[in-house]
């Protein structure tokens, strides 16, 4: 048996979520960044005066990449510290400046600085994938922003829309996504390097009582680093509300996303929309000729998993004694595990929005007829108030309307006929009219309103706030490498 398949893979890395996604939260991303974070303090320090050498630096720079981890793995099995096993490994490769590795930093400065700067990178990544989402919506809105298609209320027949308005209403919940993505991504901060309680008293003796020196000190990695400040206090971890601010950026997607997929798993129950479906695509292992909306079903599914999982930061925000001066060991275990699964979920969600809204079949003759079914019932008020124009009497035309009205719903639902009811219209000399007058009197009558003005106006908006913004533009521009794993 291969070695691969004797144990457990989470799902979430060989299913749904990109390479690229599974990269950031990757063994060598994470400590390599450690290794980023030490050669900044020891950068920052000797800048500032304490007695570490360029040549010393120079040797942490050149092995940020080479990690050993049988030798970090096995020291860590020795002394229990992932930090102080990655600290020995490092030293091990860089003799000259072992001396200086973490000086005077807790192990929190490398645990909670990467785990920022990774969010930071994984929440560039959604937005880049949530860019492409709304541009594929936007010219989905567009395309069918003509094309009537019968909307509802509760579920039940209303009147109609367009295919194109009914878009824009899952397109303006990923722009409010959107929103609220770019504004936890602009407050986002870094821990700082403040010692065991956030006091920085560790580097207050370093820096021999000089204040300015420690304040200066975090000012230099978070530049280092691409940041503009640090949180203004901290205790040994940074705030964990910020957490919880992150996966609920997340829950907000994996919300509009469910709502979505739930509209299109509806729309294939009635053979107006199809996701895409490749030539050997097997939709049920029993019955060969369905097409399950599968690709919307695991959209559900991994929204429902990102939804939940946003209460484990609540949890963990909730319960650091103390105002976080210090912490405990039931914060890691969860964090490891909810934070980067949150992250590979929504990865998966989107692209599998993007697959469908630009790969799914749009079929106009089903939607038509279904609009059909019930449109000659709300074009009876039209018809009704152009035969009084033309001279008829109110009342008896009214009856009229009710009495055939009555008869054709009754041979729907009864007898599963189609609603003949514009034909008998036309059939009645009371009415006077033609079936190509009804046509025309439909054609009139604006069933859908305003829909595809607004439809336009809104996706026109919505294309200038794109282009407005150069990080937006800039991330549409990039190679788009979404795609559905199976």
């Amino acid at each position: 048996m291969a070695e691969k398949h004797a144990v457990y893979e989470n799902p979430l890395c060989r299913r749904y979520a990109s390479r690229e996604m599974q990269e950031i939260f990757s063994d060598d991303r994470k400590f390599s960044t450690w290794r980023r974070l030490w050669v900044a303090l020891a950068e920052s320090e000797r800048e500032l005066g304490l007695n570490i050498t360029v040549e010393q630096i120079a040797e942490l720079r050149a092995h940020v990449d080479d990690i050993d981890y049988e030798v970090a793995d096995a020291r860590e099995r020795e002394v229990r510290h992932d930090v102080m096993a990655h600290i020995y490994a490092y030293g091990k490769v860089c003799p000259d400046a072992r001396a200086i590795i973490h000086l005077g930093a807790t192990s929190c400065y490398v645990g909670d600085n990467t785990d920022v700067l990774l969010q930071r990178e994984a929440l560039l990544r959604i937005r880049t994938l949530l860019l492409r989402t709304i541009a594929a919506l936007a010219d989905f809105a567009e395309k069918y922003a003509d094309l009537p298609t019968l909307a509802y209320t509760h579920f039940q027949a209303a009147q109609p829309t367009t295919v194109g308005k009914r878009a824009t209403l899952w397109l303006q919940d990923m722009m409010l996504d959107l929103e609220h993505l770019e504004f936890v991504l602009g407050s986002m901060k870094l821990l700082g390097c403040r010692g065991t309680t956030g006091t920085g008293a560790s580097f207050l003796d370093l820096f021999g009582g000089d204040g300015q020196k420690v304040r200066a000190l975090e000012d230099r990695i978070a530049e280092k680093l691409g940041f503009a400040s640090a949180y203004a206090v901290s205790g040994q971890t940074y705030t964990r509300k910020a957490d919880y601010f992150l996966l609920s950026v997340l829950s907000g997607i994996a919300q509009s996303a469910m709502k979505f997929s739930g509209d299109i798993r509806l729309l294939s129950h009635m053979k107006e929309f199809d996701e895409p479906f490749e030539s050997g695509q097997v939709g049920s292992s029993a019955m060969a000729y369905k097409r399950n909306p599968m690709r919307s079903e695991r959209i559900t599914s991994l929204a429902r998993y990102v939804i939940t999982d946003t209460l484990n930061p609540a949890l963990t925000a909730g319960t650091q004694w103390l105002g976080t001066e210090s912490r405990t060991r039931d914060s890691p275990p969860t964090r490891r595990i909810s934070i980067p699964e949150a992250f590979l979920a929504t990865d998966g969600i989107l692209s599998l929005c993007i697959n469908i809204i630009s790969g799914g079949t749009v079929y106009p003759n089903v939607i038509r007829k279904h609009l059909m079914e019930e449109l000659p019932f709300m074009a009876t008020e039209n018809i009704l108030m152009e035969c009084v124009k033309r001279g008829g009497d109110r009342q008896i035309l009214h009856e009229a309307i009710r009495r055939h009205a009555v008869a054709a719903g009754k041979a729907v639902k009864q007898d599963g006929a189609d609603n003949d009811l514009l034909d008998r219209i036309a059939a009645d000399p009371v009415f006077g009219l033609t079936r190509a007058d009804i046509d025309a009197i439909i054609a009139a009558g604006h069933f859908t309103g305003l829909a595809p003005e607004q439809t336009r106006a809104y996706v026109a908006a919505v294309r200038a706030a794109l282009a407005a913004d150069p990080t937006r533009a800039a991330a549409l521009a990039t190679p788009d490498d979404t795609k559905v794993l199976v």
